[in-house]
């Protein structure tokens, strides 16, 4: 395994006159997250919120999370195709076998497909650098298998990589990695073999924090958004991304899926927000680093 010190890569930053095609400082990236776990676990997180027995196995928890792949996959779609956007879909290996036809759907659909691990359960954090491999040319060509196209994007479940999960990943043709929060924009990151762009990924409007750690409502995701798109349209202090995320599996439900919809019609047509998808967002950073 890679050490901790040799890790970080070299960094290469925009300059601070860096924005959005035709000068936008404000870009809303949507996102929508497909996720299972492998055979046999379950969701970390569920609805009850009194915990099981340590060992017992979580039924509860799964039921809730297979809700994404039974129904609130195609209800978020549907949403999208109704406004028109075109989301970045962070999809799991393991769907390629177990729904091709809905991950082919989704890459049909216009949408980016974002690589997500195989599956939930398997968090690059804790993997040797032989299992990082491993998970990333397993999820890697089970998706390019469905939809034909290799993945150029890569989020980790939970958002955690390993230190070794950035190197396999430019071995594997990556273009991008969203498992930074470190930052507003974009940035070039380079190892011994190769770069990647980091697209910083912000959590203020994902659905999962805010409705299952927080307990807030889909009234106040909305409105988050709203305060969010408002005050950062006011001030011009450096290109900034808004990640609107829904999960299919928490927000894919009607309850929260309106507000998801009501976000979308806010930002669809508007003249003075870059509405892309992540992978657009690694392309613009590129190009503007004359790469």
């Amino acid at each position: 395994m890679t050490d901790a010190a040799s890790s970080f890569p070299r960094i290469t930053k925009p300059g601070r006159d860096f924005r959005w095609p035709g000068g936008r400082h404000v870009a809303v990236v949507f996102n929508l997250a497909y996720e299972a776990w492998s055979d046999g676990k379950a969701p970390g997180i569920g609805p009850m919120g009194n915990p099981l027995p340590p060992g017992t196995f979580d039924a509860n928890a799964l039921s809730w999370g297979s809700y994404g792949a039974v129904a609130g996959i195609e209800r978020l779609l549907r949403i999208l195709d109704r406004n028109k956007l075109t989301a970045s879909a962070m999809v799991s290996g393991v769907f390629a076998e177990r729904n091709p036809e809905q991950v082919r759907a989704i890459f049909g659909a216009g949408h980016e497909i974002v690589a997500h691990s195989y599956a939930q359960d398997i968090i690059p954090a804790g993997l040797t650098e032989a299992e990082n491999r491993d998970n990333v040319v397993r999820t890697t060509q089970a998706l390019a298998a469905i939809t034909g196209t290799r993945p150029r994007g890569w989020m980790s479940p939970r958002g955690t990589a390993g230190l070794d999960t950035m190197r396999v990943l430019v071995d594997e043709g990556y273009a991008w990695q969203g498992d930074v929060l470190d930052t507003d924009a974009p940035y070039l990151q380079t190892f011994e073999n190769g770069d990647i762009v980091a697209v910083p990924f912000n959590m203020e409007i994902n659905d999962l924090p805010h409705a299952m750690r927080f307990g807030r409502t889909p009234a106040q995701f909305l409105a988050l958004f709203d305060d969010f798109l408002s005050h950062t349209l006011k001030v011009d202090d450096g290109a900034v991304m808004i990640d609107v995320t829904a999960h299919a599996h928490c927000y894919g439900r009607p309850g929260g899926a309106w507000a998801y919809e009501a976000i979308a019609q806010r930002v669809a047509g508007r003249d003075d927000v870059y509405v892309a998808t992540r992978g657009e967002i690694a392309a613009h950073t590129r190009a503007s680093l004359g790469l």
